[in-house]
C-alpha cells in the first residue's frame, strides 16, 4: 500500500474515534471514508487492534516529531523547555490519544490496548506494523529528557554537567505533564518552567 493510503485510513480511524467511542467504529466505514475496500484495510493492519494499535503509535511519533520542533526553536535552553512543555501541554488539549499516553488514563471510549508487545499472525511487513511495545507515561519522559539533553547539550560538555542538564529536562517534563493533568492558567506551564529551572540555563548552550 502506498504511504499516502495508509495515512488516509489512520486518519479516517482518527476522525471515527474523535466522534465516537471506538468500540463502536466498524472497519468497513474505516476503508469506506479512506475509500479502499474492507481487504485492503485488513491487509495493511490485520485487524482492528492492528490499526488502533498503529494509530497509537502514529500519535506517539508525531507527538515526539513537535518535542524534536520545539528543541530546536533558536532561543535559549530554559526557554527551549519552555516551548516543549508548552507543546506537551497543547497537544494533549487537542489529541485524545497523545494525552492518554502521556497520562495513562485511557478512557473506556478509547482503544483497550496493552502497552506490551503482541504475537501477530498478519502478513503485513514488520516494518509497518505496531506489534511492539507501545510507550507508557515513564516511557515518555525518558524519551523526552534524553532527547532534550542531545539537543542541548554542546560537544564537549563534562559529564557532570549533562547529569544536571538531564535533571533540569525531566523536570520541565514532569511539569508539563502535571499541566496536562491539572491545567494551569493561560501560559503558566511557561512560567513554572521557567521560575523552575536553573538561571545558568538561560544562556546558550548551543
Amino acid at each position: 500500500m502506498m504511504p499516502a493510503a495508509r495515512e488516509s485510513l489512520l486518519d479516517a480511524a482518527y476522525t471515527a474515534l474523535v466522534r465516537r467511542p471506538w468500540s463502536t467504529v466498524r472497519m468497513v466505514d474505516v476503508a469506506a471514508v479512506a475509500g479502499v475496500s474492507r481487504q485492503t484495510l485488513y491487509n495493511e493492519f490485520g485487524s482492528k487492534e492492528g490499526l488502533a494499535r498503529a494509530l497509537v503509535r502514529r500519535e506517539a511519533d508525531g507527538y515526539l516529531a513537535g518535542v524534536e520542533r520545539a528543541l530546536a526553536t533558536p532561543v535559549d535552553s530554559r526557554e527551549r523547555l519552555a516551548v516543549t512543555a508548552e507543546w506537551t501541554v497543547a497537544v494533549s488539549r487537542s489529541n485524545l490519544l497523545v494525552r492518554a499516553m502521556l497520562t495513562g488514563c485511557w478512557s473506556e471510549r478509547l482503544p483497550a490496548l496493552t502497552l506490551s508487545a503482541v504475537p501477530s499472525s498478519s502478513v503485513v511487513p514488520a516494518q509497518r506494523r505496531a506489534d511492539g511495545p507501545l510507550p507508557a507515561p515513564s516511557d515518555f519522559v525518558a524519551l523526552v529528557r534524553d532527547r532534550a539533553v542531545a539537543a542541548l547539550s554542546p560537544p564537549g560538555t563534562a559529564r557532570a554537567d549533562t547529569v544536571e542538564l538531564a535533571r533540569s529536562c525531566e523536570l520541565a517534563v514532569r511539569l508539563a505533564l502535571s499541566c496536562v493533568a491539572a491545567p494551569p492558567r493561560e501560559g503558566g506551564v511557561t512560567d513554572l518552567v521557567r521560575t523552575a529551572l536553573p538561571r545558568q540555563l538561560s544562556r546558550p548552550l548551543v
